[in-house]
């Protein structure tokens, strides 16, 4: 289990966007050995970052040496390029657009993963989805909010996740996460990160009269309805804490696949809050 073999496949071709999926997976996995995955979703505003950056080949590394298949996706960047990028003079009808093609890229990664399971050797029922920042945005609607953002939900009827792994993330609403709905979810999040809220409020905390005034929930109001609905969580709170919390947590990953082991390996129910006063 301590070396992995990486191999690429094109998950989608859009427009000019080849689509890509790194697989890494352990060199001593058994012929019919099925792994549980992490389905890996990258940082970057939605107009950069890569799926083979230091830090993603870091973690598809560390996660396969821990007997999961690593798979780090690349997505369409579509706030590439533009004047109004992803901030406050990015329209609100932009950011929703491009929410619901980052949700519609990742669920089409994982369709890919789940049609080919067989060959790429995965347990579907332990399937992690994860993402940094803009990822951790992509992710928590894939998982949560497919019926407000997809119009066809029949073409993702096969697709169930197991677990959410989300650093410095939000969604559109969370009322949208209900008991039929909620999964093991992790989340870490800073108090006072002024790009993705930390509870609700308006992204990149945009007044509203400007263009890009769009009301999110963070990770603290995400924490707040998995335990009004007892569904296991992990939330890492840094009080005082930015947005340098979506940065990767490579000494806390043994306890936060800990926390999957025994929600979703052995159907375990914990409600953890862990806070930390930044110094």
């Amino acid at each position: 289990m301590f070396s992995q073999k990486k191999t690429t496949y094109t998950y989608a071709i859009k427009g000019l966007d080849s689509l890509k999926l790194d697989v890494y997976t352990p060199r001593k996995i058994k012929k019919k050995e099925r792994l549980p995955a992490i389905l890996w979703m990258h940082a970057g505003s939605f107009s950069s970052g890569k799926r083979d950056s230091s830090d993603e080949v870091k973690l598809m590394k560390y996660v396969s040496r821990k007997g999961y298949i690593g798979i780090s996706m690349s997505y369409r960047l579509l706030r590439k390029g533009t004047e109004t990028g992803f901030g406050c003079d990015c329209p609100k009808a932009d950011k929703l657009e491009t929410f619901k093609q980052a949700t519609i890229d990742y669920l089409d990664a994982a369709k890919f993963i789940f049609n080919h399971n067989h060959q790429l050797q995965i347990d579907l029922t332990k399937v992690i989805a994860g993402g940094s920042s803009a990822g951790a945005e992509g992710i928590l609607n894939a998982v949560y909010l497919k019926p407000f953002f997809i119009d066809d939900l029949a073409k993702y009827t096969n697709i169930k996740f197991a677990g959410v792994l989300a650093f410095s993330g939000a969604l559109v609403n969370a009322e949208y996460i209900t008991k039929t709905n909620a999964i093991p979810t992790v989340l870490f999040h800073g108090s006072d990160d002024t790009a993705v809220p930390y509870g609700s409020a308006p992204h990149h905390y945009c007044s509203p009269e400007s263009p890009g005034y769009l009301l999110l929930d963070g990770s603290h109001t995400i924490s707040k309805k998995l335990d009004d609905l007892g569904v296991s969580y992990y939330f890492n709170k840094v009080l005082g804490g930015g947005h340098e919390l979506h940065q990767i947590p490579f000494d806390q990953l043994d306890i936060i696949l800990q926390f999957f082991e025994k929600t979703v390996f052995d159907s375990e129910t914990i409600q953890t809050k862990r806070t930390i006063i930044k110094n």
